[in-house]
C-alpha cells in the first residue's frame, strides 16, 4: 500500500476495483440528476457556483493539491516540496455570471494562513454572502467539495440557510460526489489558467503575486466563462455515456 501526500493519491491493489465502482456510482447518480435538471431547466448549469480554495507558492512551486491519480499498478509519485514555503490561499466561486472573488484568507494581523472551518465560515458570511445581494440566490445552486473545513455541520447549517435545498455537497441536500476534479470547473480550468499566468514576471513578494492572482482573475472574459461552463455539459456527456468513468486527462498510467 502506498500513499503519496502531496498528489492525493491513494493505491491498494486489492481495493482498487471496489474504490473504482463505489466512486463511479456516486458520479453517475450525480451526473443523471444533473442531466434530468437540464431537461427542465435549460439554462440550469448556467445558475451553478462552482467553488474552491487553491495555494500559491511564491517561489513558483505548482501545489498538486488539484491533481489526482487514478492508476492500476503503483505510480511511485515523488513531489519536491519547498521546506520554508510562502503561500497564499485563495477562495473563488465561478459560474456563468462570472468570478466571485478572489478572497484571501488571513487572520486579523493581515497574515496569510489556511483553511479551517471557523475561517471558511467567516468569509461565508463576510465574504460570499454579502457578494451575492446582487444576485437572485433563490435562482443559484451552490457548489463545495468534501474537505473537512467545508462539511462541518455548522458550516452546511450556515449554507443551508442561504441556498436552501441548492446546496451541492458532502451531507447537503443534494451529494457531490468524490474525487470528482474533472467535474468542477475551478479544477479543470481556473487555477490552471491563473497558475500559467501569475508567476510570469517572477513575484518576489507575497503581495506582488496576490495583485497577480487578483489582475489574472479580473481580466478573464464573460466569453471564457461561458465556453467553460459549456464544456462542463459536455463533461456531463461523457461521464455518463462511460458510466461514472473519470476523463482522460486526470487518469495518468505511469
Amino acid at each position: 500500500m502506498y500513499y503519496s501526500i502531496d498528489m492525493n493519491f491513494f493505491y491498494s491493489k486489492d481495493n482498487l476495483v471496489a474504490l473504482h465502482f463505489k466512486y463511479d456510482q456516486a458520479r453517475r447518480r450525480f451526473v443523471e440528476w444533473a442531466q434530468n435538471e437540464i431537461a427542465v431547466v435549460p439554462d440550469f448549469h448556467k445558475r451553478f457556483l462552482f467553488s474552491d480554495e487553491a495555494h500559491f507558492w511564491l517561489n513558483g512551486y505548482v501545489n498538486k493539491q488539484n491533481c489526482r491519480i487514478w492508476s492500476e499498478a503503483n505510480p511511485q509519485v515523488y513531489v519536491e516540496t519547498p521546506l520554508h514555503s510562502e503561500k497564499l490561499t485563495v477562495w473563488c466561486a465561478l459560474w456563468a455570471g462570472g468570478i466571485i472573488g478572489t478572497y484571501f484568507f488571513k487572520n486579523d494581523e493581515g497574515h496569510n494562513v489556511t483553511v479551517n472551518g471557523d475561517r471558511y465560515r467567516a468569509m461565508i458570511t463576510t465574504f460570499f454572502i454579502p457578494e451575492l445581494n446582487n444576485h437572485d440566490v433563490q435562482e443559484l445552486w451552490f457548489q463545495q467539495d468534501g474537505v473537512t473545513c467545508h462539511t462541518a455541520r455548522a458550516t452546511i447549517d450556515l449554507l443551508k440557510d442561504t441556498f436552501g435545498d441548492h446546496l451541492i455537497s458532502r451531507f447537503g441536500p443534494v451529494n457531490w460526489p468524490p474525487r470528482s476534479c474533472d467535474l468542477t470547473s475551478l479544477d479543470y480550468f481556473l487555477w490552471g489558467y491563473v497558475k500559467s499566468l501569475v508567476y510570469a514576471d517572477k513575484p518576489q513578494t507575497l503581495d506582488h503575486l496576490e495583485d497577480n492572482i487578483r489582475r489574472v482573475i479580473a481580466d478573464i472574459r464573460p466569453q471564457m466563462l461561458e465556453k467553460v461552463i459549456e464544456n462542463w455539459t459536455s463533461r456531463l456527456d461523457y461521464i455518463r455515456a462511460s458510466r461514472g468513468s473519470h476523463m482522460p486527462e486526470i487518469i495518468f498510467k505511469m
